[in-house]
């Protein structure tokens, strides 16, 4: 019983080293990384079909039931992005991460991806004039989302057109 009691002391300083030590360690981790997430190269992204809900009698049966009653499938959120990422890959990554379904081909001829249909909302479902177009710094690209390259501080908007873009401030469309 005694030997425990000396040890005890011991023990007592021993773990207050190690904690120390860790305390240490952590503190200057968290310091590192913070400084890393303040320098990471980011966008932003936003999903919006108001103008499909402005057209619902043009939808099909059980569409508009799945659509969000305020237009935003997915509200504007800030992503990070790596060096080479395009429209696209953001994309593809954001829809990955927030469970939202998206269907999309690769076309060769213009060397992009063509987006479908986004939270089952595909082309042509508000009429022959309708689909998904991207912006990005509220200008319309006249090229695909796979060869549009992202930058740092940029504001990616996917909206839904029911009139060739027309409806969305995308008249070079």
């Amino acid at each position: 019983m005694i030997s425990h009691i000396k040890k005890k002391p011991y023990c007592k300083v021993g773990l207050m080293v190690v904690l120390l030590f860790v305390s240490i360690l952590f503190s200057g981790c968290s310091q590192n990384h913070q400084i890393a997430l303040e320098s990471e190269v980011q966008c932003s992204i936003s999903i919006s079909c108001s103008t499909a809900l402005e057209h619902a009698e043009q939808l099909p049966d059980g569409v508009l039931q799945m659509l969000p009653e305020d237009g935003w499938i997915l509200e504007e959120i800030t992503v990070p992005i790596q060096e080479g990422d395009t429209v696209f890959d953001v994309l593809l990554r954001t829809v990955l991460e927030n469970d939202i379904h998206m269907e999309y081909v690769d076309t060769p001829v213009y060397d992009s991806a063509y987006i479908e249909g986004i939270a089952n909302l595909y082309e042509f479902d508000a009429g022959e004039q309708s689909g998904w177009m991207y912006s990005v710094n509220e200008e319309f690209p006249n090229y695909g989302c796979s060869s549009y390259q992202v930058k740092d501080g940029d504001v990616i908007c996917w909206v839904y057109t029911c009139n060739l873009g027309t409806d969305v401030r995308g008249e070079t469309i």
